[in-house]
């Protein structure tokens, strides 16, 4: 091994960093803003007023985009990805030069693929708009556009996921076991509804099926609690708001009174759980007014921004209840950190 890849090595450390820490907690803040935006974008139809991409037509300072709104979102999204981008591979950098544990800096090179995927995919939505199949009805741009709703939520975990491994709990909290096997289950199903609930919302919210049922709690305006008739728009419709609504307003609380009867929760922990069941009640009740308000452009946009929220929080419940499990895997793979945080051998890198 050269003397330089020694040097290197040896700078690295499984230790807490505050400063790294801290430069990943705000790339997992800023990744609200870059959906905010986004959702904003989308509920006021605002993705495809500018027909170029990377550049706005043509621009980084396309003619409008201060005094027209819509031209406002698209470009500001647009400006917002990028930074995150850069973000994104300044932390993969950090991480990987800095960090010993060899696991967060594969999830920190991970997240640098899903940003520049997370990029190609908004860009294909926009340029492949009008391009169709004989045997959908959604442009092709829209198939890429659901897509990129769908990998945002994967990159925010992601972020979440690389900021809790890089905190100071995390760095020094040994091999504590943090909640028992039942939590960290009921966190995977949680998890996984919450990802199909929002893929589901992906494809309402392109597909145009927003208000295809323009009623709620009731599916009929008789007061009937299903469609008096069905096609696709009603179906997907009925499946968000009523189906897969339903099942997380049970399982997501379910998670959380999990981890307040568990013994191995910490305060912190109980806390977050708390948060969870405070933004459940919230999205139940934005989407009802996205409904009564006939897609009220801000009511949407937060209702999306607290739908990342509740998959952050779970995630991240989720997550932290594996540490334990996570850390003494790594370990166990890895001859050259020890989980306690002090460098042992790299022999293996």
């Amino acid at each position: 091994m050269s003397l330089s890849r020694t040097s290197a090595l040896s700078r690295r450390t499984a230790a807490y960093q505050p400063a790294l820490a801290w430069f990943a907690a705000i790339g997992g803040a800023w990744v609200f803003v870059l959906v905010m935006l986004g959702a904003f974008t989308t509920t006021i139809g605002a993705g495809m007023v500018f027909k170029s991409w990377p550049l706005s037509d043509g621009s980084l300072n396309p003619t409008g985009w201060l005094s027209e709104l819509d031209k406002f979102a698209e470009h500001s999204h647009r400006l917002s990805a990028a930074l995150m981008s850069l973000i994104t591979i300044a932390l993969a950098v950090w991480v990987w030069r800095a960090e010993a544990r060899g696991w967060v800096r594969q999830l920190a090179v991970f997240a640098v693929g899903l940003v520049l995927a997370q990029a190609l995919v908004g860009g294909l939505r926009v340029l492949l708009d009008e391009q169709h199949l004989n045997l959908l009805t959604p442009s092709v741009g829209r198939l890429f556009a659901m897509l990129h709703a769908v990998l945002a939520q994967i990159y925010v975990c992601t972020l979440l996921a690389l900021a809790l491994s890089l905190s100071r709990a995390w760095c020094e909290g040994g091999m504590t076991e943090t909640a028992g096997r039942g939590v960290r289950r009921l966190g995977v199903l949680a998890c996984g509804l919450l990802l199909v609930q929002l893929a589901v919302a992906a494809v309402m919210r392109h597909s145009f099926a927003w208000l295809a049922i323009p009623t709620f709690p009731a599916a009929s305006s008789t007061g009937g609690l299903l469609p008096p008739s069905w096609n696709f728009s009603v179906a997907i419709q009925f499946t968000h708001t009523r189906i897969m609504a339903g099942l997380l307003a049970v399982a997501l609380p379910a998670l959380a009174a999990g981890i307040w009867r568990d013994r191995l929760a910490g305060p912190g922990l109980k806390l977050a759980a708390g948060l969870l069941v405070a933004l459940v009640a919230l999205q139940i009740t934005l989407g009802a007014f996205a409904i009564w308000r006939l897609r009220e452009p801000y009511i949407t946009t937060a209702h999306v921004v607290v739908g990342a929220c509740t998959l952050a929080t779970a995630f991240g419940l989720t997550w932290w209840a594996h540490r334990a499990s996570i850390e003494s895997k790594a370990a166990a793979r890895s001859d050259g950190t020890v989980p306690n945080g002090t460098t042992a051998s790299f022999a293996h890198e």
